[in-house]
């Protein structure tokens, strides 16, 4: 609550300028800038269910149903969207032994894994609310969280170059078109991030994975150089009706492989607050705890029915920077516009025909930017390399990472995430007993 005893603010009209959480633009302005917001989250709310074998229309149902979640934890203080976490990626595709790209066999297994992530991350916002942030700071210090966020981006290379090449044997005259459609991707989403001028540039995975698809699209079924698009399904979809929801099966071993990602969520969702406290020019921390309880909370709703695991969005972060509308009411109608394309069959059949190389072409641009975002953890916040504690802590876990390093622990085997996680985690702290 506030000052004034109000759970949520009363917002003020204003029409120009900054317009900061409690404050709204025009009733036009204010749809407008929601339907903004969903088509910035779209390109990579919706591409990391597809490449976990997810239905999309249930990810993008429960990104909406995630965002109201969020809005109510924190008394609609905190501006932003909750959508599908690249995190949860690799840990569910080792744990599921799924193809990425293709319709998960396991996706009930999955399921228990981000429930109890959720869980996990609830109870992380519970003690954040009673005993203050810092100590999440000091168990997991930027050198940690860089080192952590890279190894997941390295796990995932192999998948990303499997889906980019393709099964199927090249045409008669050696044309490869899998492998070059998935350069085409990649370079598409680099020039539009790039050169692409106003918003365009705000949304390279969307517009960039769209010509990839053109490009297969004219090639395959209009030169006969690969599998043609098959739009049956689109045709055969109705416009509106119920998404096809699946409930969780808790495995152990699923467990072990997909909670740890809550290190990860926790760093971003920390950082996005901050983020956000220093664009409005308000400090924030006093709602982390609840932010992280509305975010753990979305991701279990989302786990119960077939949805992905959530977390806040970069791009919602960027479209605010741009705009200067922070406005926590613009995220009510972003998040009912998610919801009604959750209700369209059609629209997830759409999503369905996406060839399988331009998904292999968007998934080297996502995991390698996972794995960068660790060089800029290191570099804001100034990490120390020269420290030989922090140099043997990151190398080590690069590695394991990287060669996906497997362990078998009391009956169930931790995969390369899970090893460079919590390896990282115990050998900084053992390495830091001199210095303390």
């Amino acid at each position: 609550m506030d000052e004034t005893g109000r759970y949520f603010p009363r917002w003020t009209l204003k029409r120009e300028g900054r317009i900061l959480p409690d404050e709204r633009p025009p009733a036009f302005q204010t749809l407008v800038l929601g339907l903004q917001h969903v088509v910035a989250m779209f390109g990579s709310t919706v591409l990391a269910p597809i490449i976990m074998g997810f239905d999309p229309n249930v990810s993008i149902l429960f990104s909406g149903l995630s965002t109201l979640i969020f809005f109510i934890a924190v008394g609609g203080r905190v501006p932003s969207y909750l959508g599908s976490s690249f995190a949860f990626i690799g840990p569910i595709l080792v744990a599921t032994g799924a193809a990425a790209g293709s319709p998960n066999p396991n996706l009930a297994v999955a399921l228990g894994g981000i429930i109890a992530a959720g869980v996990l991350y609830a109870l992380v916002g519970l003690v954040v609310s009673f005993a203050g942030h810092r100590w999440i700071e000091k168990l997991m210090p930027p050198v940690l969280t860089g080192a952590i966020v890279a190894a997941i981006g390295l796990v995932l290379a192999p998948i990303a170059i499997a889906s980019a090449s393709g099964t199927s044997a090249a045409n008669p005259n050696g044309f490869q078109l899998s492998r070059w459609i998935a350069i085409l991707a990649f370079i598409s989403v680099g020039a539009i991030a790039v050169y692409a001028p106003g918003m365009a540039r705000r949304l390279p995975i969307l517009i960039g994975g769209a010509i990839a698809y053109l490009a297969y699209y004219i090639l395959a079924n209009g030169f006969g150089l690969g599998t043609p698009v098959d739009f049956s399904g689109v045709s055969a979809a109705p416009w509106f009706g119920w998404p096809h929801f699946t409930a969780p099966v808790f495995s152990l071993p699923a467990i072990t492989l997909i909670a740890p990602v809550v290190v990860i969520l926790v760093a971003e969702n920390l950082g996005h607050i901050k983020a956000i406290g220093a664009m409005t020019g308000r400090n924030l921390d006093r709602y982390l705890g609840r932010a992280f309880i509305g975010d753990g909370l979305a991701t279990i709703v989302s786990g119960c029915f077939g949805g992905a695991g959530m977390t806040t969005y970069a791009e919602n972060m960027g479209v605010m920077a741009v705009t200067r509308i922070f406005s926590t009411l613009v995220f009510l109608v972003a998040a009912a516009f998610a919801i009604l394309l959750g209700f369209s069959p059609k629209f997830g059949a759409l999503i369905q025909t996406i060839p399988a190389p331009v998904i292999g072409g968007l998934s080297i641009v996502v995991f390698g930017l996972i794995a960068a975002t660790a060089g800029r953890i290191w570099v804001e916040n100034k990490v120390d390399f020269s420290d030989p504690r922090n140099l043997i802590t990151v190398g080590i876990a690069l590695v394991l990472g990287a060669g996906n390093f497997k362990l078998a622990v009391a009956g169930f085997t931790l995969d390369g995430i899970g090893t460079a996680t919590i390896g990282a985690i115990l050998f900084y702290h053992l390495l830091g007993f001199r210095s303390r």
